[in-house]
């Protein structure tokens, strides 16, 4: 009898740590590497690549075949579900922000050679004022899945896409019942529940910003049942014959890139989408607008990084983010 409840011990503590195991799977998508870890012995790596072919089918700029792709083309005007819960959201930060953030600026992007499609050779204040009679997401329509818009606006949603991709992975999960689990795609992170293997909660680092390519980490944060997406001005720039450096968020009121002394932000919300778009908004608003932002919305927590008057680096965390463990 003795022998007996050994054994249903020793197999309960294999079953026990067998719960703890995580899977852990990486790979390449939407441009960038993603690594999805998550409490359970079930290997979702084909549901994963479904998921991320339907989003690409649906809003990469980069394919030619995409939704997004044929409607700036004026080829067709259908879209998917994918496609409407981001624009949606799009519309919704769009009014927020009175603008700052639009995802019409993508021929603007474009010819400062930042986006996806050529650069306009010789820009110049004509050209760019041309191409900004098409920008404003209040010139863009929606009838049940229908989008109608001016000939010549062209949408851009990579300031907001990834951000969904992640929560598109992290509500999968949570419809197979999966309560602890951290999805990031190219630094944008959605977590749920705790790391059970470690026994801890999910981790993640912030980067010190670099402009020679170099990586490293300035600090750790816990995050908990959140998302995190960040934002950079330090590894796509142009700088002018006296040495100002201009961020590739393009301003959506003069069609210029923004001259800024903003570095990283990062931003914590509810869900990765809402934070993706606002850490891109953030870049052009500046340091004091997004103060004055936050403070008539508190779901947003902020860490900035940016250079003082002496070039040396600052941080400021606002609205509670988290400090660094």
């Amino acid at each position: 009898m003795k022998q007996i409840a050994l054994f249903l011990t020793f197999l309960a503590f294999v079953s026990c740590n067998k719960e703890q195991e995580n899977t852990k799977l990486t790979g390449f998508v939407f441009g960038t590497s993603y690594s999805i870890i998550y409490n359970s012995e079930i290997n979702y790596q084909a549901q994963f690549d479904s998921l991320f072919y339907v989003i690409n089918k649906s809003m990469s700029t980069y394919q030619p075949n995409s939704d997004i792709s044929k409607l700036n083309r004026n080829e067709d005007s259908l879209v998917d579900a994918h496609f409407i819960k981001v624009f949606e959201a799009s519309k919704e930060i769009y009014s927020l922000t009175e603008g700052v953030f639009d995802p019409t600026i993508g021929a603007v992007v474009n010819a400062w050679d930042f986006g996806p499609e050529g650069k306009i050779i010789n820009l110049d204040r004509l050209k760019i004022d041309s191409l900004m009679l098409s920008v404003g997401l209040d010139k863009v329509k929606r009838i049940d899945n229908k989008i109608i818009k001016p000939k010549g606006t062209f949408l851009d949603f990579n300031a907001i896409a990834k951000g969904y991709g992640v929560d598109v992975i992290g509500e999968f999960l949570e419809s197979k019942n999966i309560k602890n689990y951290l999805v990031e795609i190219g630094g944008e992170i959605r977590a749920r529940g705790q790391n059970l293997e470690k026994k801890s909660p999910w981790k993640v680092g912030i980067e010190m910003p670099h402009f020679d390519e170099e990586q490293s980490i300035l600090e750790a944060i816990e995050i908990r049942d959140e998302a995190m997406a960040t934002s950079g001005t330090y590894r796509k720039f142009k700088v002018d014959s006296l040495g100002n450096r201009y961020a590739h968020i393009i301003d959506t009121k003069t069609g210029y890139p923004s001259k800024t002394n903003l570095l990283s932000i990062s931003v914590i919300a509810e869900n990765c989408m809402i934070a993706d778009a606002y850490a891109t908004t953030f870049k052009a608003m500046g340091i004091e607008n997004v103060k004055t932002y936050l403070k008539s919305h508190p779901e947003l927590k902020v860490f900035l990084i940016f250079e003082n008057d002496k070039k040396e680096l600052e941080t400021m965390n606002l609205n509670g983010f988290p400090e660094k463990e």
